[in-house]
């Protein structure tokens, strides 16, 4: 993969390290680890490598922009972006942004706030009452394409320059600037209403006097609000009091992060201890937060008690934060707010939306570009023939005016009416229905994509965990298999029942002493698939929640285990991940059932019914870096204590005892596609847990190194553990994802996965929907945290060939901060990327960094809230209504409601619509440029004259009644059927190479152009050179036959629509030919020159026509004959037998 870069080693220059070294403070020269850097051959440029971060980081930028910067730099572009970063500098100086600090807030009291912070209020609006007009009128001129339009009209009001009505230029103009302010207009209302809504929302607001209510917008730092259950939490806050008695709630972050799983939150402990919620006031607290970060899987914090003595001090973590755009989801909640409006972590983390512009209007932004100086040259050729001769400057510019139709403004026209046909057309494919098009003016970007950036939770699966498999070593249970378990579990405590009711009173003495490392007696099946199903229903952090009707709502059912209703119909399980909540469901299917739990114990009931209570002394929650969970408990009954772990295969083969089957089965469960989880325990006498006790609180204790302390004593319990069983659980994928995901890799669509998921997750998800396909290795990016091992990582990277990325977003952005552009070229030619552990703003960064490096288009596609900043960084954005809710859909330019649309969606559509556009675009230009070549072979024969050669009406009619109907029919064309473009997603690749319009093509229709407007007006002098008073309607009239014919040339797919059009054009000029007779006449109406209507109903006059539109067209269908039988197109001469073979070699790969 990586051979094909040059990795350079640095290229010694004593001058150059001396230069830099001069200015380098002096802390960089002592960084052993910098300057032994330059050792390590990893840059791919030609650029030399300095020690200094800050050196690497700009240096070589700014030679490039040295490189670039000159006259050509200035002319193509260079003057738009100094005028830009002037602009900018001018915005930035006059808003700077306020410095965002840390800050002490007292409980509710807002007015005690040092500093004032911005108002609670969501805001997605573009424009206001007095930037609406002149906001839509800059976006549209800011296009060469526009301002052009808008220049020549604006020249009509100068009676020298003027050529023909006002009407030609403006009317055409003020209908593209009429609907677009119009459509602008009510987008800007919709947003206006959904902001509304939200900022109008109503919570309970504690103060001295009571609950007020109080608006969303009007909620203020320090405010104590109240949140119900199912209620948005409006702004960032600090978890003070709970309804529920274990002092916790669980909240949806869904739209935060994107996961759908429930997360725990613990509320301060001092608040919560209070009697009354009155007494919050009767308190002088306060919190001390850090200042507004992006990071929303982190906080730091204190909370303070000031009126007692000593005071309370208490230290603040992620787990008592409430962040805004979360759901409360069991029991009410109180918080202080520390952060709203633009400082809440939601805002920080989405990006500002942009209005978004295709590739293909940018490409023929540029051929626009090269018209004009066509038109220049032609004009002051024009002005150099006549000799410059009296006011040439003013000669020039009618030319300029003169020539204009060489870029027809109904060029806009028509390809914002085909945009919005080809959304329609896409909302009607009853193939793909629920599918809404947001944004319209980017159809074509559809079939122009080359990197698919995907969510994981909720679009390439439902995020249901199913259990599939258990495996014991020397026996496997499967989905058909499970009842034998259950029947095991029934008859396990059917016997331990029987024993407790013999009255064995020493039962609890032998279970206090610690187990052999190794049972020299083979237990039975039955008991070791007691022991771990009860080892998997016991290692958990899952937590029942259950649901009682009372007066017709649902509330928190609170007792004590006497009074619960512990019925399985209102029982639910919640649990930071859906792995864990399956797990737990399946023992639960098996007989062993998890009914209630708190912070202290947790309560399991067995087939019969009775209960089995567990203390939780001690659990070790899961973590990237360790790969595994660890829970310690105490059986009630009979005072055993157990060390049970699970986790990772990788983290867990050191831990187990010796075994000869682990890492096989592991393999075997991986190629199926399950996630596994190895599950072991480990007796403990009391002895031996006072001792861990004693040891591990020490280690919590510790002011340096607490973490690693804390780990080390963990450690010393992890060894030599019982292996008890394997677990597979499935991850259940959206419906046709892997033929979908093979579809669009077939298409050379390059698929990089962004999730905030765990490593080990997302790696099994890549497998299972074959992401990654079974040939390819996966190469894990081991965590880094500086540059030395960021440099290290990505020399092992560079030598594995053909395989798939694996990085976590903390990784990730070290990498970006120092070797941005080695980690881009290196990953973009990876096959596969995933990156796990992203948040939002990094999701948006990964799509920025593939537009910049790559120059090529990006799609990204989502389900969630927290892919919102991604779906409108993107070129084309993609989201799919699902469990999370419509944020993503609405703020995507094209809204599916699964995922394996996207196949049809790019394929056909996106295919069609490019297609569609090109040849649309091209023809319009062509339909200016012959007119404009008539016009100067009329003013060259006649003198050099600036007269024009039709009168304002012809020429509105012959860009409208004349020709609109048939050109605009090319967007029913369709070079290749829909189940041709689906079958071979190879032709794809063709549509991201741009061939369908480039200045090939174009030089193409410029010279069809110039040779079909040259025959006509020299055929109508040369034929009529007796009848010249004729002149206008002999040449209009080929003309207009001569367009009718070249869009039947164009035609790849007859359409009956089509043939409507192009004979309903026809007889409307046939029509106007005997009324209107007065505007065919030579110069103007007032001189006498009308059209004589027996002259045109002449033979003469027929075939000379015929003669003069046939040698216009004639070559080019004889050409394209030629063409169609020598060189014709490869995918309509598929064989059959190939297409049955291709079909079932992809649905074996499939499979």
């Amino acid at each position: 993969m990586a051979d094909s870069i040059p990795l350079n080693p640095v290229r010694k220059n004593s001058r150059k390290t001396a230069y830099y070294n001069a200015g380098r403070p002096a802390r960089y020269q002592i960084e052993d680890e910098s300057s032994n850097l330059d050792e390590m051959p990893l840059m791919m440029s030609e650029e030399a490598f300095e020690n200094d971060e800050s050196d690497y980081q700009t240096l070589p930028r700014a030679r490039v922009s040295q490189r670039r910067r000159g006259l050509g730099w200035f002319l193509c572009g260079g003057w738009k972006v100094l005028c830009s970063s002037c602009c900018e500098c001018l915005v930035h100086t006059c808003r700077r942004k306020k410095e965002l600090k840390a800050r002490t807030v007292w409980l509710g009291h807002p007015e005690k706030c040092e500093e004032k912070y911005p108002k609670n209020a969501i805001k997605n609006q573009k424009y206001n009452i007095v930037t609406f007009v002149p906001g839509v009128l800059y976006q549209q001129f800011k296009f060469f394409l526009n301002l052009y339009f808008l220049v020549v009209a604006c020249s009509q009001f100068v009676p020298s320059l003027k050529i023909g009505y006002l009407y030609t230029y403006w009317a055409p103009l003020g209908f593209v600037l009429a609907v677009t302010m119009v459509r602008e207009a009510v987008d800007e209302v919709r947003r206006c209403r959904r902001d509304k809504e939200m900022n109008s929302q109503l919570y309970s607001k504690l103060t001295v006097r009571g609950k007020v209510q109080v608006k969303s917008s009007d909620i203020q730092v320090g405010d104590l609000i109240i949140v119900e259950k199912n209620q948005r939490i409006p702004a960032d806050m600090i978890f003070l009091r709970t309804s529920e008695k274990t002092g916790s709630c669980f909240i949806r972050t869904d739209q935060l992060d994107g996961e759908t799983d429930w997360k725990l939150r613990v509320a301060v402990v001092c608040t919560q201890r209070l009697p009354a919620l009155g007494d919050l006031f009767s308190i002088s607290a306060y919190v001390y937060a850090q200042k507004p970060q992006l990071d929303i899987h982190s906080f730091e914090g204190n909370f303070t008690r000031e009126d007692c003595d000593p005071p309370v001090h208490e230290s603040l973590s992620i787990e008592n934060t409430l962040w805004a755009s979360t759901v409360v989801a069991s029991g009410t909640v109180i918080g202080v707010v520390i952060y709203t409006g633009k400082e809440m972590r939601s805002v920080l983390n989405t990006s500002q939306s942009k209005n978004k512009v295709g590739l293909l209007d940018l490409e023929l932004n540029r051929l626009t570009k090269a018209l004009f100086l066509a038109q220049v040259v032609l004009s002051v050729v024009m002005v150099a023939l006549q000799g410059f001769l009296g006011p040439w400057f003013r000669n020039l510019f009618r030319f300029v005016v003169l020539f204009s139709y060489i870029i027809p403004i109904s060029l806009r026209v028509n390809l914002d009416m085909g945009k919005s046909a080809y959304g329609w057309m896409i909302m009607k494919d009853e193939n793909i229905p629920g599918t809404v098009v947001r944004t319209s003016t980017i159809p074509e970007e559809l079939g122009r994509l080359v990197y698919l950036l995907t969510d994981k939770t909720g679009t390439l699966t439902q995020n249901e965990m199913v259990f599939k498999r258990l495996h014991l070593g020397t026996v496997s249970y499967g989905t058909d298999t499970m009842d034998e378990i259950q029947s095991h579990i029934i008859q396990s405590y059917a016997q331990v029942s029987s024993t407790q009711s013999n009255g064995s009173s020493a039962s609890s003495t032998p279970s206090r002493k610690p187990q052999p490392p190794a049972p020299k007696v083979r237990k039975s099946v039955s008991s070791r698939i007691h022991e771990a199903v009860k080892a998997i229903a016991l290692c958990h952090n899952v937590t029942p929640v259950y649901e009682s009707r009372v007066n017709g709502a649902s509330a928190e059912s609170e007792g004590t285990e006497a009074d619960q209703d512990f019925s399985d119909d209102n029982r639910t399980y919640q649990a930071s991940s859906p792995d864990e909540v399956a797990l737990v469901r399946w023992t639960e299917s098996v007989g062993l059932t998890l009914v209630n739990r708190d912070l202290m114990s947790l309560q399991l009931k067995t087939p019969a019914g009775h209960i089995l209570t567990y203390y939780i002394l001690q659990i070790f929650p899961f973590t990237s870096e360790s790969k595994r969970m660890g829970i310690i408990v105490r059986e009630e009954a009979t005072g055993d204590i157990t060390f049970y772990m699970k986790g990772a295969d990788v983290a867990m083969a050191s831990i187990v005892q010796y075994n000869d089957w682990l890492e096989e089965e592991c393999g075997n469960m991986a190629r199926e596609g399950l996630r596994t989880l190895v599950v072991a325990k480990k007796s403990l006498t009391e002895e031996q847990y006072q001792d861990f006790e004693s040891r591990y609180n020490q280690a919590k204790l510790s002011i340096h190194d607490r973490s690693l302390k804390v780990a080390a004593v963990v450690e010393s319990l992890e060894r030599e553990m019982e292996l008890l069983c394997l677990t597979g659980v499935e991850d259940q994928l959206q419906a046709d994802v892997r033929p979908t995901l093979e579809l669009l890799r077939n298409a050379g669509i390059k698929i990089w996965m962004l999730t905030g998921d765990k490593l080990e997750t997302a790696t099994c998800i890549a497998k299972s929907s074959h992401l990654v396909s079974r040939s390819q290795d996966i190469h894990v990016f081991k965590p880094v945290s500086s540059r030395g091992e960021a440099h290290l990582e990505l020399n092992a990277f560079r030598r594995k060939h053909d395989c798939a990325l694996v990085i976590s977003g903390d990784s990730l952005e070290v990498c970006l901060r120092y070797y941005e552009h080695e980690f881009v070229e290196l990953a973009c030619q990876c096959p596969a990327v995933v990156c796990c552990r992203c948040s939002p703003t990094q999701k948006a960064q990964i799509v920025r960094l593939l537009q910049q490096h790559t120059a090529n288009r990006t799609c990204a596609i989502g389900d969630g809230g927290n892919d919102v900043s991604m779906i409108q960084a993107a070129d084309c954005g993609i989201g799919i209504e699902g469990k999370e809710g419509k944020q993503a859909s609405l703020a995507a330019d094209f809204s599916i409601t699964q995922f394996k649309h996207i196949g049809r969606l790019l394929m056909v559509h996106g295919r069609n619509s490019y297609k569609r556009s090109a040849a649309l675009g091209q023809f319009v230009m062509h339909r200016g440029m012959i007119i404009s070549t008539m016009q100067a072979v009329f003013s060259s024969i006649f003198y050099f004259a600036s007269v024009p050669l039709y009168q304002g009406f012809l020429m509105v009619g012959y860009a409208t009644i004349y020709t609109m109907f048939p050109v605009f029919s090319l967007v029913l064309d369709q070079d290749v059927k829909p189940e041709m473009a689906l079958l071979y997603p190879e032709l794809y690749k063709d549509l991201t190479k741009g061939r369908s319009l480039s200045f090939k093509t174009f030089l193409i229709w410029v010279l069809i152009s110039v040779y079909q407007g040259g025959i006509l007006m020299y055929g109508a002098l040369v034929l009529f050179d007796q009848e010249f008073v004729h002149v206008v309607a002999i040449s209009f009239t080929a003309l207009i036959l001569t367009e009718l014919l070249m869009v039947a040339l164009t035609v790849r797919t007859w359409h009956w629509l089509m043939v409507v059009a192009e004979l309903i054009s026809l007889g409307c000029y046939l029509a106007s030919l005997a009324f209107l007779n007065e505007y065919f006449g030579i110069g103007r109406v007032t001189l006498g020159a009308f059209l004589d209507l027996s002259f045109i109903t002449t033979r003469v006059f027929l075939w000379k026509v015929c003669v003069i539109t046939l040698v216009s067209c004639l070559p080019l269908y004889i050409i394209k004959y030629l063409k169609r039988k020598f060189s014709p197109p490869s995918f309509p001469n598929f064989p059959p037998e190939l297409s049955i073979r291709h079909c079932v070699k992809r649905h074996a790969d499939v499979l």
